[in-house]
């Protein structure tokens, strides 16, 4: 019965889309999903709207209110629209930036964007190409804009797009805009969508814009002699067919490195990415033509950068002398560490200084930090709670470096988003820096785990696509809160943080509260033997993540195997306990 009156609920909701109001291509569309006896399309495509989560509007494209089209792509430009002309109503002069990467319909999105905005009486710098998101995030407060809007999917398979909002400071939408833009967008129906734009307020923006960027990116580095003495330093990029093409191997060569050796076959822009089964530099998968070609010239470093040129992946050559890639936290760890003791090295270090990674990062950040005397803070997942800790301390300290798990690193403060740029421009420096030393990245992290302590993090990813894995989703979450393990892997739980009540809890079973900004839907559980396992439900995929860190010794280099089939045992311990 329920099932029933939710495909009633679902084809009334469709019927409206086959109004004059929507174009032919999408009427047909809706039109073939309501005859079809299968409701599955139907029900995933307009059971709900798309919202914002920790990475703002993404869906798979097609028609529909849960899919990314020009309609929910509309609503949500007019909603934003109408928000910033309340926001800012007494400023004569509102603007924003737009700009997108190499998705299918990422550039007609973003030129109905600009059209709208423009229809509101809202000034708009728009890209005249493809851009990384930091460029975004540059621009808005380059040019003292109120907001902006990137289109792009990120790291997503082809199928997919979205929609990234920011505010004046150049990070993304937090509390309370998020949830007063989304009342905004709920309110507009596709008659108040002000497609025909004022070509007066659209400005075209370009070269003059990443020239600035550039120079600033540059400004970052904290080494250029080592840089100018391993100027050799045997590069491969590849931009997997995104914006990374446009910037980043310029951004190398600005910073003095001449033999950078780029993937030609994904120096192309395409949406359809045909070169990788998924465009995104976590899988091994999406580095092979990188690493087959870094193995024909003998290079020094493989780096990739996703669609949207935010996120960057790399590879190294172990002991051995075989191309391994090195994992999210790993690459974080690796880059605060040079931060840190590279800048106390040269007396660049400050007392204000902080560094900032996510709650579900790696803690040997943690332990580099504190055995180094630097502030590290503990932030959700998303990096625009990386910006939010940036923003707070603006004047009073001075951010150095943060990351995440998933690839993500923001070098510089001058950017509020995670910025692959200055990330493969300052891998490159790192590695440099080892070269000179006669390491490889990989000697480095393997002297980072004798210094400070072994650790290996893995993330299961359990899929559970549309409604009833959306409603799986919400089960497992309940299950863990009302039934928390005692035990994991072997190891009694010591300590339960949950971030939706804001609840500590130890092992005597004393509550106390957990200071963040807002709740989240994340549960953390701490064993004694040092094991974190963080459980949260993706704000961007159809999936419930689980982030597994488990601790172990190294006492030399070269113990690196052994720590590590040990720390694998660990963690199918972990994995039984849980289910997963």
């Amino acid at each position: 019965m329920e099932n029933q009156e939710l495909i009633k609920q679902v084809t009334e909701k469709a019927e409206k889309w086959l109004t004059p109001a929507y174009d032919a291509e999408t009427q047909a569309e809706v039109k073939r999903m309501l005859e079809n006896p299968d409701k599955t399309e139907l029900i995933d495509s307009f059971y709900k709207d798309l919202e914002f989560g920790t990475g703002g509007l993404r869906g798979i494209m097609g028609a529909g209110t849960n899919r990314m089209n020009i309609y929910t792509v509309g609503a949500a430009t007019q909603g934003l629209s109408n928000y910033l002309n309340k926001c800012f109503a007494g400023k004569k002069d509102i603007s924003v930036v737009v700009g997108h990467d190499c998705r299918n319909n990422s550039d007609k999105f973003a030129k109905i964007s600009a059209d709208i905005f423009s229809a509101n009486g809202i000034k708009v710098y728009l890209f005249d190409d493809l851009r990384p998101t930091p460029e975004v995030s540059f621009a808005i407060r380059h040019f003292g804009c109120q907001s902006g809007i990137n289109i792009t999917a990120s790291h997503n398979p082809r199928e997919y797009n979205g929609y990234k909002a920011y505010w004046d400071d150049g990070a993304q939408v937090l509390a309370p805009h998020d949830t007063a833009i989304i009342d905004e967008v709920n309110k507009v129906t596709v008659a108040d969508i002000k497609f025909n734009g004022n070509k007066d307020l659209i400005q075209i923006i370009g070269k003059e814009v990443d020239k600035v960027y550039l120079d600033m990116v540059h400004s970052i580095s904290i080494d250029p002699e080592v840089i100018r003495r391993q100027k050799d330093l045997s590069i491969v990029y590849t931009p997997l067919h995104g914006a990374g093409r446009v910037l980043i191997p310029d951004s190398l060569k600005e910073w003095g490195f001449e033999n950078i050796n780029c993937v030609p076959e994904q120096m192309v822009k395409d949406g359809n990415f045909p070169t990788v089964v998924s465009p995104n530099p976590e899988n091994a998968e999406a580095l092979s033509m990188a690493i087959a070609l870094a193995k024909k010239i003998d290079a020094d470093i493989v780096m990739a950068s996703d669609p949207d040129a935010d996120r960057v992946g790399m590879a190294c050559k172990d002991d051995k002398g075989e191309w391994v890639l090195i994992n999210g936290n790993q690459t974080c760890l690796i880059f605060l560490y040079y931060i840190i003791k590279n800048r106390i090295a040269m007396g660049k270090m400050q007392p204000n200084d902080f560094i900032v990674k996510t709650i579900v990062t790696t803690e040997l950040i943690k332990a580099v930090a504190d055995k180094n005397k630097i502030e590290m803070r503990d932030c959700y997942t998303g990096f625009k709670w990386i910006a939010r800790e940036i923003r707070l301390s603006e004047g009073k300290q001075q951010y150095i470096g943060g990351g995440e798990e998933s690839y993500g690193f923001l070098a510089e403060d001058f950017v509020r988003d995670k910025d692959a740029v200055s990330a493969c421009s300052l891998l490159a420096e790192i590695c440099a820096w080892a070269k000179d030393q006669g390491k490889t990245l990989y000697d480095v992290l393997m002297e980072i785990y004798v210094e400070y302590g072994f650790s290996k993090e893995t993330t299961v990813n359990v899929v559970k696509p549309g409604k009833s894995g959306a409603e799986e989703i919400k089960a497992m979450m309940d299950n863990f809160r009302a039934n928390p393990p005692k035990e994991i892997g072997g190891s009694a739980v010591s300590l339960i943080k949950d971030y939706k009540t804001l609840e500590l809890t130890d092992v005597q079973g004393n509550v106390s509260k957990l200071d963040m900004p807002e709740t989240s839907n994340v549960l953390q559980y701490f064993t004694v033997d040092g094991t974190k396992i963080s459980v949260r439900p993706s704000g961007t995929e159809p999936k419930i993540k689980f982030y597994i860190e488990v601790k172990g010794e190294m006492g030399c280099p070269k113990c690196y195997a052994g720590a590590d089939a040990e720390a694998e045992k660990k963690v199918e311990a972990v994995r039984k306990s849980l289910g997963i």
